[in-house]
Protein backbone atom coordinates (compact mmCIF):
# COMPACT_ATOMS: atom_id res chain seq x y z
CA UNK A 1 0.00 0.00 0.00
CA UNK A 2 1.42 3.51 -0.98
CA UNK A 3 0.94 6.66 1.28
CA UNK A 4 0.83 10.03 0.36
CA UNK A 5 1.19 12.68 3.00
CA UNK A 6 0.72 16.16 1.47
CA UNK A 7 1.97 19.84 3.27
CA UNK A 8 2.40 23.02 3.02
CA UNK A 9 -0.31 24.89 2.14
CA UNK A 10 -1.79 27.73 3.46
CA UNK A 11 -2.97 31.37 3.09
CA UNK A 12 -0.87 33.94 0.35
CA UNK A 13 -1.59 37.12 -1.38
CA UNK A 14 -1.63 37.24 -5.22
CA UNK A 15 1.95 37.16 -6.17
CA UNK A 16 3.46 35.39 -3.60
CA UNK A 17 4.95 31.86 -3.63
CA UNK A 18 4.59 28.80 -1.94
CA UNK A 19 6.13 25.35 -1.96
CA UNK A 20 3.73 22.00 -1.51
CA UNK A 21 5.53 18.67 -0.88
CA UNK A 22 4.44 15.26 -0.56
CA UNK A 23 5.89 12.75 1.49
CA UNK A 24 5.35 8.80 0.02
CA UNK A 25 5.53 5.89 1.82
CA UNK A 26 5.18 1.95 1.26
CA UNK A 27 6.58 1.29 -1.90
CA UNK A 28 9.21 2.20 -4.16
CA UNK A 29 9.10 5.85 -4.54
CA UNK A 30 11.42 5.86 -7.68
CA UNK A 31 8.71 3.49 -9.85
CA UNK A 32 6.27 5.69 -9.88
CA UNK A 33 5.28 8.54 -12.08
CA UNK A 34 3.80 11.37 -9.08
CA UNK A 35 1.05 13.98 -10.07
CA UNK A 36 -0.33 17.33 -8.23
CA UNK A 37 -4.13 17.98 -9.32
CA UNK A 38 -5.87 20.46 -7.48
CA UNK A 39 -9.99 20.83 -6.96
CA UNK A 40 -11.03 24.59 -6.44
CA UNK A 41 -14.93 25.44 -4.90
CA UNK A 42 -17.23 24.38 -6.89
CA UNK A 43 -14.96 23.01 -9.53
CA UNK A 44 -14.17 19.37 -10.94
CA UNK A 45 -10.33 17.94 -9.50
CA UNK A 46 -8.00 19.01 -11.92
CA UNK A 47 -4.43 18.11 -13.50
CA UNK A 48 -2.10 20.70 -12.70
CA UNK A 49 1.89 18.95 -13.16
CA UNK A 50 3.00 15.78 -13.22
CA UNK A 51 6.90 14.00 -13.27
CA UNK A 52 7.94 10.92 -14.79
CA UNK A 53 9.38 8.31 -12.39
CA UNK A 54 12.69 8.95 -14.10
CA UNK A 55 12.32 13.03 -13.35
CA UNK A 56 13.63 13.24 -16.70
CA UNK A 57 10.11 14.45 -18.18
CA UNK A 58 7.52 17.00 -16.74
CA UNK A 59 3.96 17.94 -17.69
CA UNK A 60 2.36 20.95 -17.06
CA UNK A 61 -1.45 22.87 -17.70
CA UNK A 62 -1.55 25.24 -19.39
CA UNK A 63 -2.57 27.77 -16.37
CA UNK A 64 0.21 27.18 -14.31
CA UNK A 65 2.90 26.39 -16.76
CA UNK A 66 5.90 28.76 -16.32
CA UNK A 67 4.78 29.60 -12.19
CA UNK A 68 4.66 26.19 -10.97
CA UNK A 69 7.43 23.63 -11.02
CA UNK A 70 7.31 20.32 -10.23
CA UNK A 71 10.46 17.96 -9.04
CA UNK A 72 11.20 15.06 -7.24
CA UNK A 73 13.68 13.76 -4.37
CA UNK A 74 13.99 10.17 -4.67
CA UNK A 75 16.42 9.68 -1.75
CA UNK A 76 14.05 11.61 0.48
CA UNK A 77 10.82 9.93 -1.14
CA UNK A 78 9.21 13.05 -1.57
CA UNK A 79 7.83 15.35 -4.57
CA UNK A 80 7.73 19.32 -4.60
CA UNK A 81 5.43 22.03 -6.48
CA UNK A 82 7.15 25.53 -6.37
CA UNK A 83 4.30 27.81 -6.74
CA UNK A 84 5.16 31.17 -8.14
CA UNK A 85 3.55 34.59 -8.73
CA UNK A 86 0.19 32.25 -7.58
CA UNK A 87 -3.21 34.11 -8.12
CA UNK A 88 -6.40 34.04 -6.51
CA UNK A 89 -7.86 31.50 -9.19
CA UNK A 90 -4.99 29.19 -7.73
CA UNK A 91 -7.07 28.58 -4.51
CA UNK A 92 -7.91 25.04 -3.91
CA UNK A 93 -7.24 21.60 -2.44
CA UNK A 94 -3.67 20.01 -4.02
CA UNK A 95 -3.52 16.97 -4.16
CA UNK A 96 -0.60 14.44 -5.06
CA UNK A 97 -0.98 11.70 -6.60
CA UNK A 98 0.89 8.39 -7.88
CA UNK A 99 1.28 6.83 -11.19
CA UNK A 100 2.40 3.05 -11.12
CA UNK A 101 2.93 2.66 -14.80
CA UNK A 102 5.28 6.11 -14.54
CA UNK A 103 4.17 7.67 -17.15
CA UNK A 104 3.25 11.09 -15.84
CA UNK A 105 -0.27 11.40 -17.17
CA UNK A 106 -2.69 14.33 -16.87
CA UNK A 107 -5.69 11.99 -16.39
CA UNK A 108 -6.54 11.29 -12.92
CA UNK A 109 -7.51 7.59 -14.12
CA UNK A 110 -3.75 6.92 -14.30
CA UNK A 111 -2.93 7.16 -10.61
CA UNK A 112 -3.68 4.98 -8.02
CA UNK A 113 -2.58 6.48 -4.73
CA UNK A 114 -4.13 9.79 -3.82
CA UNK A 115 -3.41 12.15 -0.56
CA UNK A 116 -5.66 13.62 1.42
CA UNK A 117 -4.82 17.25 0.43
CA UNK A 118 -3.43 20.69 1.12
CA UNK A 119 -5.70 23.71 1.11
CA UNK A 120 -3.87 27.06 -0.83
CA UNK A 121 -5.78 30.33 -0.39
CA UNK A 122 -4.66 32.68 -2.56
CA UNK A 123 -5.82 36.16 -1.45
CA UNK A 124 -6.59 39.19 -3.97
Amino acid sequence: QVQLVESGGGLVQAGDSLSLSCAVSGRTFSNYAMGWFRRAPGKEREFVAAISWGGSITNYANSVKGRFTISRAVARNTVYLQMNSLKPEDTAVYYCAADPLGSGSDYESAYDYWGQGTQVTVSS
